[in-house]
């Protein structure tokens, strides 16, 4: 096992962990904007305001995503095993 075998793991793990979070990270970050938005044009100050519709996008993004999600991840897992394989 070279260096260059367990970096480009890594490399792939992180990019594949990046590309899975986005979504939710995403699609909280946009609810959040836009609660913050009415909240500065209402003048309403109310901290939990975002909380729920940010829990109820971020759950509805998993949901959507879930089927490319398991896809990615089934893709990586047997990339690791089939890679592990060709090493000896």
């Amino acid at each position: 096992m070279s260096p260059e075998f367990i970096i480009d793991i890594a490399r792939k793990a992180i990019q594949t962990t990046l590309m899975m979070s986005a979504p939710m990270l995403l699609s909280g970050m946009i609810v959040g904007l836009l609660v913050s938005i009415f909240q500065a044009a209402t003048q309403i100050n109310e901290q939990t305001l975002t909380f729920i519709p940010k829990i109820v996008v971020v759950f509805l993004a998993l949901l959507f995503f879930a089927p490319w999600m398991m896809h990615t991840m089934i893709a990586f897992t047997l990339g690791i095993f089939e890679s592990m394989a060709s090493l000896r």
